[in-house]
Formats: structure tokens, C-alpha cells, sequence
């Protein structure tokens, strides 16, 4: 018997059974579905995370201030302290200091309620230096940005991020004033549109020259106090280098050691795959949930088998009886069960890939499923067809003819 006829009449063994195949077929759809469904899940939450920080900024590095301990021995999480400095920031940008940074941009922040006319709003108000555009990776959809002009001359210019000009203005924003802590702003860009960073909207912000912020904005006793200082490295490879000479450049200015540092440093590098390690065990213990239903599946395969085995065993009698080999019963079942693999895990992937399509508008969460994932899902699907087929077949291929014929 040729493998073509072996083929065809594993074929019609399956057609002859359909309830059954299709039960069977079933489990393996269902597992390979929710498998590549759980992983895709689980990438997609991996890119998403990636692509907020990223967003940050380009070889982002970001220095907050450490923690604040009161005189009553309150103590405040990190950021409360007041160690960080615009001098700390012009040290940073100096090229024989950190010789790996491309471009440093202090920031101070402070939540401020604004108002322009009968319009009012409550959002962040940023008060940094111009390179704080190209530090953050962000560019002006309308009007421009403030220069080193406006920052010397400490002018009360404001580019707004695009959620707050929607809440002030109705219209077009550009040359209209925004009360800000009793300070009118003229109103010079818009920033583009980002979407939210953690649980920030980069887009509801006001951003204003440092200078400003702090004669007009700031309610802190040092306005030399800055909240964050961004840096930039000048490429992927030197992130590591920059975070070194940051790092030991601080340490040494604020007198400070390791043990004991009164800033922290993090790199977008670290903070990625701090996510996306998080993401990744959620995402191998749900895959591997989902997999005990592969399993599942592969035992059905394993008592079909069986099952066709027992019923046709005057079937096989006859075969060898005429000449069939044992070798050929043998492939005759293995080939059964490996088109019933094959197919549930066709189905399965159709419907995997019709779910990717539909979850991400049900559940507001974007579902990855790569090319890699589809093709190890058949062959995830045609080896267990075969593993679950391979007793069934060795116990179809051991019957002696006269056995066979003999029963009932």
C-alpha cells in the first residue's frame, strides 16, 4: 500500500466518523486557540508597555530627587526631597562630565488650576528649557515652542498639550491667554498628540520656560529646586556609559555614596524591562493554563484512537490477512491521528486569528500573534496527533490476523 492510498483511506476512516472526529478535532481547536490567544494577549501587553515608555522619550535617562525624612521622623516616599537643582542639571549637560549625554532638560512640576475666559481646567504645569522638546521626543502640531530667548527673558509663554487645549479653548488656541496662578500665559504651540505614559496623560500639560515657572509658578522656598532631570544619551549604546557617568558625577557633586544616594536614577532600558518582565510571567502562567487544555485535547486524540482500534479490529484482521505489513497498519493509524491533529490545529488558528481581531475592540487591549507563534501552533497540533497516535497504531500493528478475524 502506497502512502497516497495509506492517506486516502485515513481519509475516509475520518468521514466515516464525523461526530466523532469533530469532537475530537474540537479539543485541539480549543487549546491551540487559547494558547495563542493567552501568548498574543500577553505580547501585545509587552509592546503596549514598551511603547509607553518609549514615548518617554529617546535613550532616555530621568533623575528624581530622593526621600525626605521630617524633623518629627515622618518619612516621604522618593521624589518628596528637594536635592535636585538647575546647577545639578548644567552639570550634566557639561560634555567633559558626561561626555555619553546628548542633550539634559530639567523639569519642575506643579498642578495648577487654569482658566481662559469662562473655561476652566486643572492640569500639570512643566517649567523646563527648550531641549525638553527633543529630550521627550515630542514635537508641535501647531504655533512653535518657547526658545532660549523666552527662557532668558523669563517670558509667560505656554505651549499646551492637545487634551487641555480641547478643554480651554473651543477653538483655535494659538495667541489666546491662560490663567495660570494669577499669571496670564499667552498661549504660543500645541504640543502633538502622545496618549498616556503609566497612569500620566502626556497630553494634558502645560509646558512654560523654567525662568517662569519659577518667578510665576513655583511655590517652593528653592526655585533653584528642580522636580526631574531628563537626559539624553546620544544613542542606544551609550545609555549605559551615560548612566554610569550621571550616576558617579551626582554622587560626587552631592557628597553622597552608593549606600546612601539622595537621587535615583533610571533608564528607560531598566524601566522597559521591568515591565515587560512582569508581563512575561503573567503571560507564561496563563500560557501554560491554557495549555492544559492542549493536553486535554491530545488525550482525546489518544482514546479516539483507541476507540477505532477496538471497533475495527476485524478491519485490520482482513488487511493483514491479505497481505497489509504491520508497518502499514502502523502509518494507516498514525496518519489518523495526525490529520485529526493537523486540522484542529488549523481551525484553531483561524479562530486565534479571528479572536486577535475582535478582543482588542472588546477588551481595549491590543493582541499580538506573530508569524513564529502560527507555525509552532500546527506543529504543536500535528505533534500531538502523532504522540497521541502512536500507542493506538503500535496496539493496531501488534494484532495477530488470526485474532483479528476471530473476533466478535
Amino acid at each position: 500500500m502506497t502512502w497516497s492510498d495509506s492517506f486516502r483511506t485515513a481519509y475516509e476512516a475520518i468521514l466515516a466518523r464525523r461526530m466523532r472526529s469533530v469532537l475530537t478535532m474540537l479539543g485541539i481547536l480549543i487549546g491551540i486557540a487559547a494558547v495563542m490567544l493567552t501568548v498574543g494577549l500577553g505580547q501585545g501587553a509587552q509592546e503596549r508597555v514598551a511603547s509607553a515608555i518609549n514615548a518617554l522619550g529617546s535613550n532616555l535617562l530621568i533623575v528624581t530627587p530622593g526621600s525626605t525624612t521630617s524633623s518629627s521622623g515622618f518619612r516621604g516616599g522618593q521624589g518628596s526631597a528637594t536635592t535636585l537643582t538647575m546647577g545639578d542639571a548644567q552639570m550634566l549637560a557639561n560634555p567633559t562630565i558626561a561626555p555619553d549625554v546628548a542633550a539634559v532638560a530639567p523639569a519642575s512640576t506643579s498642578n495648577q488650576a487654569l482658566a481662559a475666559g469662562s473655561q476652566t481646567w486643572t492640569s500639570s504645569v512643566v517649567g523646563t528649557t527648550p531641549t525638553w522638546l527633543s529630550v521627550r521626543a515630542r514635537t508641535v502640531s501647531e504655533g512653535r515652542f518657547f526658545t532660549e530667548a523666552d527662557q532668558a527673558a523669563g517670558n509667560t509663554v505656554a505651549v499646551l498639550g492637545a487634551t487641555t487645549a480641547s478643554e480651554l479653548f473651543p477653538g483655535n488656541p494659538i495667541g489666546q491667554t491662560v490663567t495660570i496662578n494669577s499669571a496670564q500665559f499667552t498661549v504660543i504651540g500645541i504640543l502633538d498628540t502622545q496618549g498616556t505614559s503609566s497612569s500620566t496623560n502626556l497630553d494634558d500639560q502645560v509646558v512654560v520656560p523654567m525662568t517662569t515657572f519659577a518667578s510665576r509658578v513655583s511655590t517652593s522656598a528653592n526655585p533653584e529646586a528642580v522636580s526631574q532631570i531628563y537626559l539624553q544619551a546620544k544613542d542606544q549604546k551609550s545609555l549605559s556609559a551615560a548612566y554610569q557617568e550621571v550616576n558617579a558625577a551626582l554622587l560626587t557633586s552631592h557628597g553622597v555614596t552608593t549606600a546612601s544616594p539622595d537621587f535615583t536614577l533610571s533608564s528607560q532600558q531598566s524601566l522597559v524591562e521591568t515591565a515587560t518582565n512582569t508581563e512575561h510571567i503573567l503571560t507564561v502562567l496563563l500560557g501554560g493554563i491554557a495549555a492544559i487544555s492542549l493536553l486535554v485535547g491530545g488525550i482525546g486524540v489518544m482514546n479516539i484512537m483507541l476507540v477505532s482500534v477496538a471497533e475495527r479490529v476485524r478491519e485490520i484482521g482482513l488487511r493483514k490477512a491479505l497481505g497489509a505489513t504491520p508497518s502499514v497498519i502502523l502509518r494507516q493509524f498514525l496518519l489518523e491521528a495526525s490529520l485529526l491533529g493537523l486540522t484542529g490545529g488549523i481551525l484553531g488558528l483561524a479562530v486565534g486569528y479571528a479572536g486577535a481581531a475582535i478582543l482588542p475592540n472588546l477588551l481595549s487591549q491590543p493582541v499580538t500573534i506573530s508569524a513564529v507563534s502560527a507555525v509552532g501552533a500546527l506543529v504543536v497540533s500535528l505533534a500531538i496527533g502523532l504522540a497521541a497516535g502512536v500507542y493506538p497504531a503500535q496496539r493496531a500493528a501488534r494484532l495477530a490476523p488470526i485474532d483479528a478475524l476471530r473476533s466478535e
